[in-house]
């Protein structure tokens, strides 16, 4: 459930480390508002626990993606997997904002009013797309659902329609991309077919043409198709059926990634492995140094 709570407040484009950052804030100025005392302790002792968990989750990120090496796409491991490809610059798969109307292949914005009264930015609109992209690499093509994804390093554009403010991330066709998720190959080789299924549907599939039945397997024409002569027709349904499987595993497969359903990290970047790394590792100190001060702040108000 939390992992699933965690994807739903992505999905809506609330950033996490954005999200925690902001608790920070709120947190603090409930300190400094409530003044020194038993509930001030209490926020300063909420900030800390906080603090620990954003750090190990930061940790945890950093240590994952330098433990991966990065796949070819063609012979990716089924499962979980780190690719990096080029998105796919062609028009027909291009996506656009719905606000400012730029071409990419993944967006997210924020759509800001001034409130007069008050002389601040207030949030009146955000949205995320879902449009699935394609990245390849010298061996082949994978399809990206980024539903659910955290979505880093994307380009960030500020634009001052009217009395409004709009902020928009993009991922842009024909950039370098990284992911980090669950890769699957749909169809080709990885299709998984049962012959007696199969068989069993192509046979009664010629049971309901009796007519065709009889004038192909009523070999000795007595008008019944007898235990012998049943068992040729069988036999050819298995040499017709193992026919079309070998077709099928001859057939290129459709290459995909998606969010892992363990809950594991999946992420989308315009960084590279190495700046990714370094990026959860700056943020892991920013925390760290976060939980010591409140922890200290706990211990003077004590």
């Amino acid at each position: 459930m939390l992992v699933r709570g965690l994807r739903g407040l992505q999905h809506l484009g609330l950033n996490l480390g954005s999200l925690v950052s902001g608790l920070y804030v709120v947190l603090l100025a409930v300190v400094l508002r409530l003044g020194p005392g038993p509930q001030a302790r209490w926020c300063l002792a909420a900030m800390a626990v906080l603090a620990s968990l954003a750090w190990l989750s930061s940790l945890r990120r950093a240590r994952t993606i330098a433990e991966l090496a990065t796949s070819r796409i063609a012979s990716a491991a089924q499962g979980y997997v780190e690719l990096m490809g080029h998105a796919s610059s062609d028009m027909e798969q291009l996506i656009y904002t719905p606000m400012g109307g730029m071409a990419c292949i993944w967006y997210r914005y924020k759509l800001y009013s001034k409130d007069n009264a008050k002389h601040e930015w207030r949030q009146v609109g955000s949205g995320t797309s879902s449009s699935t992209f394609d990245i390849s690499d010298a061996t082949g093509v994978c399809t990206v659902d980024p539903d659910h994804a955290e979505v880093v390093g994307a380009e960030v554009r500020t634009s001052y329609p009217g009395n409004e403010k709009l902020v928009e991330e993009c991922l842009f066709g024909g950039s370098t991309i990284y992911v980090l998720g669950d890769f699957s190959t749909l169809g080709g080789a990885n299709s998984a077919l049962s012959l007696r299924e199969d068989v069993s549907a192509l046979l009664s599939l010629w049971k309901q043409d009796r007519a065709g039945l009889h004038a192909r397997f009523d070999l000795d024409r007595n008008g019944t198709v007898d235990l012998q002569e049943w068992e040729l027709a069988r036999q050819l349904a298995i040499q017709t059926v193992e026919r079309e499987h070998r077709e099928i595993h001859q057939q290129p497969g459709v290459h995909v990634l998606r969010a892992p359903a363990d809950g594991r990290l999946f992420l989308i970047s315009a960084l590279s492995p190495r700046s990714l790394h370094n990026h959860f590792l700056r943020w892991s100190v920013f925390h760290l140094v976060i939980g010591t001060a409140a922890v200290a702040g706990w211990v003077v108000l004590a």
